[in-house]
């Protein structure tokens, strides 16, 4: 795609937020933000992914959704990467062992919506990412309960980090997860693509 693999120097910590973002918005922005400062991070990376395994339909072409998702996303600790079409892995289990591999001196955290934690069960070799990387889960509206009553929840349950003390995550061993409820945006990717002011 000819844009460049993102730079990380030794030791720092390297939030990692994967998605279709199909299209990015602000409330991706904005949570973006919020890890920076809730989970003790140097830089998120968004990682446009060339296409979600749990979605019967492809997304928009990635050059379209990485020019948009470099729009929303202007921050000088944050790089917008298609770097899973460049290592050419499609699942995240796989991303974060080409990522390590690649990144050996760096501490990957990986971050989530509330929805996905509530799903996570369902992703390929979901429990390998557990004990990989830490994990930051940001609230989003209306899924608080079902993410805490989750199959992940409940079973790393002792291995959860209070939100009152998040900024311990990025330094954490994995398994590791902290659950932080934050002032969020209403609005979804799903919610524009319906509004027809995104198409492909």
């Amino acid at each position: 795609m000819g844009y460049p693999l993102p730079y990380a120097a030794p030791g720092q910590v390297i939030g990692l937020l994967g998605g279709s973002f199909d299209p990015a918005h602000a409330g991706h922005a904005h949570i973006t933000r919020e890890a920076l400062k809730r989970f003790g991070l140097d830089r998120v990376w968004w990682m446009v992914s060339p296409g979600n395994p749990l979605k019967a339909h492809g997304p928009a072409p990635l050059d379209q959704r990485m020019a948009r998702a470099r729009a929303v996303m202007q921050h000088p600790r944050v790089d917008v990467t298609d770097i899973e079409a460049q290592l050419g892995t499609r699942y995240t289990a796989q991303t974060l062992v080409a990522l390590r591999a690649r990144y050996p001196a760096v501490r990957f955290v990986w971050l989530m919506g509330a929805d996905n934690l509530a799903q996570l069960h369902l992703w390929q070799d979901w429990r390998q990412i557990v004990e990989t990387v830490p994990i930051g889960v940001l609230a989003r509206p209306g899924q608080r309960i079902s993410a805490r009553m989750s199959r992940a929840a409940t079973l790393y349950a002792p291995y959860r980090i209070a939100g009152r003390h998040s900024q311990l995550l990025a330094r954490a061993r994995a398994p590791a997860w902290c659950f932080v409820n934050v002032p969020m945006m209403d609005v979804s990717s799903s919610a524009i693509r319906a509004s027809g002011k995104w198409s492909s």
